[in-house]
């Protein structure tokens, strides 16, 4: 069992990579697909909204099928969908097919987030310990291969749809060979006197206090996903625009955040297993409120990027402990309980940007950072929904996994 668990844990890591890595893959071809279709920035900007919906429909499908069918049978179809379908949007050669192209690639990446993420809750359930965020800081990983790989293939001469095709084909590859390493069912439910323990079993929370509990979950999900998507399209722009930084001195900025993301990830769990995932989510999103506030209203470029890391660095074991919060809260509907957070999750990175957007219009882009103070605060407050233990507070060690 020891070996098998230690199996689906390395595969649970490359369905991340995978998913990491095909997202990246259309990222790093929009500039020359944007071309090919023949697309201002702005109707880009509409298409990827489709993108998003595409994902989110993708996601509330998904959920109840990988409650139903299990991750062992959605996760793989998932990945398999993502690879055979990431080069329609290198085909597409006017808006309305590359919107087509995006809706159904947006699909299938819904597909495979919920159920990889829903399969991840189920491994650090067998581990007994917090893992979560490591799985969500190899996503990461995914995007620094899908750039590497992009700068070879323009490289190599090669256009869009055919380096798109090739990475698919590599994708459906990998999905479909770690699909025996997956776990064929979540573990069992602890006896009714461990979960009498720590009061967070649905027996005793009740089926109608778990949703409520769950679409809390999404709320803060949605607020710190929010703050992320602004920092990806606001943060190089706010160094240059604000502050006057050259464009390679500003390109800094968001590599910053998502350096200190990408560190912060790779040690939540540990912090986690030691602390509690209600202490990573309170200080983290009070760590990130200090971040967000010294870049809205320091005057130093010293400021900002000091400002950026904190940011990163606070938000990074924020989603991670919420989605696992979600999978835990009900593992016969872990599933669908991930979907509700990661969709509205969703819905928040892909507001963050317009939101921000739309705020500049009243106000100076910096001071509309403001606005990401305001919502890491309240994400603190709110982090008491993590509360598991019956005294109302965690003890040290015991991992969101251990119900």
């Amino acid at each position: 069992m020891e070996r098998s668990l230690r199996a689906a844990r390395v595969a649970t890591y490359v369905y991340f990579v995978l998913y990491g890595t095909l997202l990246g893959t259309w990222v790093v071809h929009i500039p020359a697909i944007e071309e090919r279709a023949g697309i201002s920035h702005a109707t880009l900007g509409g298409l990827l909204v489709v993108l998003g919906l595409g994902a989110f429909v993708g996601m509330q499908v998904a959920g109840p099928l990988t409650d139903r069918l299990g991750t062992r049978v959605v996760v793989p179809v998932g990945g398999v969908l993502c690879g055979a379908t990431l080069f329609l949007p290198g085909l597409a050669h006017d808006p309305w097919t590359l919107a087509g192209a995006l809706l159904v690639f947006g699909f299938c990446n819904g597909c495979l987030d919920v159920s990889m993420n829903a399969h991840a809750v189920h491994v650090e359930k067998a581990y007994g310990r917090p893992v979560m965020s490591g799985f969500h800081a190899t996503f990461s990983v995914g995007g620094v291969l899908a750039a590497l790989a992009g700068a070879g293939a323009a490289s190599a001469g090669l256009n869009p749809a055919t380096a798109m095709v090739a990475m698919g084909a590599v994708g459906v590859v990998i999905a479909l060979t770690s699909a025996r390493a997956l776990l064929s069912a979540a573990p069992p439910a602890e006896s009714p006197g461990s979960a009498e323990e720590t009061g967070t079993s649905p027996a005793v929370e009740g089926r109608g206090t778990t949703a409520g509990r769950v679409w809390l979950l999404a709320v803060l999900a949605l607020m710190a996903m929010l703050c992320e998507g602004a920092a990806h399209d606001w943060s190089v722009l706010h160094m240059k625009d604000v502050l006057g930084a050259p464009a390679g001195t500003a390109a800094f900025a968001y590599g910053t955040f998502a350096a200190t993301m990408t560190v912060g990830r790779l040690l939540a769990d540990r912090f986690v297993t030691r602390f509690g995932s209600l202490a990573i989510l309170r200080h983290g999103a009070a760590t990130a409120a200090v971040g967000i506030t010294l870049v809205a209203l320091g005057p130093w470029m010293w400021a900002a990027f000091t400002g950026w890391a904190l940011f990163g660095l606070g938000l990074s074991g924020c989603v991670p402990q919420l989605f696992s919060a979600a999978g835990h809260a009900d593992p016969a509907a872990a599933g669908a309980n991930v979907s509700r957070v990661a969709g509205l999750g969703y819905v928040g990175m892909l507001a963050g940007p317009a939101v921000i957007g739309w705020l500049t219009q009243l106000v100076a882009l910096n001071h509309a950072f403001v606005l990401l103070t305001l919502l890491c605060v309240t994400t603190a407050v709110g982090a008491r929904v993590l509360r598991t233990g019956s005294d109302g507070t965690r003890r040290p060690g015991t991992a969101v996994g251990s119900h």
